[in-house]
């Protein structure tokens, strides 16, 4: 069976499949971030929503009165984001780009990257991709992101299995982590019209990143840490997603 691109066929159903993870809070808590980095409200400012994937934060964010463009490297995500932000009756720019090659026409109050996007990014292209968003921001501009702790890659990825039986769609994923590199089998059976299944298999890699690996490259692309905590505020050992909030120098 061919293995087609991450997100490729996932990204029509990506907000269906993952509709347990209260985005409604995960989104207002990155809000609450960049105020706290900025060190006043957002409305009115100008955004940038680094992997947006199907732009849930990018619209929560123009929910906030705020001027947000939303760059991803799929482009079958962007068109998913595009439609839905135009039903929602609310604006944003959204472009494709790789974040290790990222290059903007303008620079942004704030940037954001939220559900695993960092551990996408491979580990010798981080500092890269890190320099990238910088490039991205105005001067005291603020980065805030998330990724998946080592503690999730070991007790929840490494080994396991996951699946979600939905009316139109099944979900399958098989996680294994080999060293500091995490490789995610996704199969999806998704219903035609006449009531039979197509099947489809993506591969997801990631990356198993240190604490210390991403202090390190905030530190060599121009970014001073202001907090990191496990999301919520959830103790960084017992956590599934550590939070970084960061400022440009």
């Amino acid at each position: 069976m061919k293995q087609e691109n991450a997100y490729a066929r996932l990204a029509p159903l990506y907000e269906e499949l993952s509709d347990d993870c209260d985005y409604e809070n995960w989104s207002q808590y990155f809000v609450m971030l960049v105020s706290n980095v900025l060190q006043k409200g957002v409305a009115g400012l100008s955004g940038l929503d680094v992997g947006c994937g199907s732009g849930v934060f990018t619209r929560a964010f123009c929910r906030k009165g705020c001027l947000m463009s939303g760059v991803d490297l799929s482009p079958e995500m962007l068109s998913v984001a595009e439609e839905k932000t135009r039903k929602e009756g609310l604006r944003a720019k959204y472009f494709q780009a790789d974040v290790t090659k990222l290059k903007t026409l303008e620079k942004y109050d704030f940037a954001i990257s939220s559900n695993d996007v960092i551990n996408y990014v491979p580990k010798n292209k981080l500092t890269v991709a890190l320099k990238n968003v910088a490039k991205s921001l105005k001067k005291g501009g603020a980065y805030v992101f998330d990724l998946s702790s080592e503690r999730k890659f070991e007790e929840k990825i490494d080994g396991k299995i996951s699946a979600d039986d939905r009316e139109n769609v099944t979900y399958l994923s098989f996680g294994r982590v080999q060293g500091d590199t995490a490789t995610l089998d996704v199969t999806l059976f998704v219903r035609r019209k006449d009531g039979a299944f197509d099947r489809f298999d993506e591969l997801h890699t990631q990356y198993v990143y240190t604490l210390a690996e991403i202090e390190g490259a905030l530190a060599s692309a121009g970014f001073e840490i202001v907090s990191v905590s496990g999301i919520y505020g959830e103790d960084l050992q017992k956590t599934d997603r550590w939070c970084f909030a960061a400022r440009k120098k």
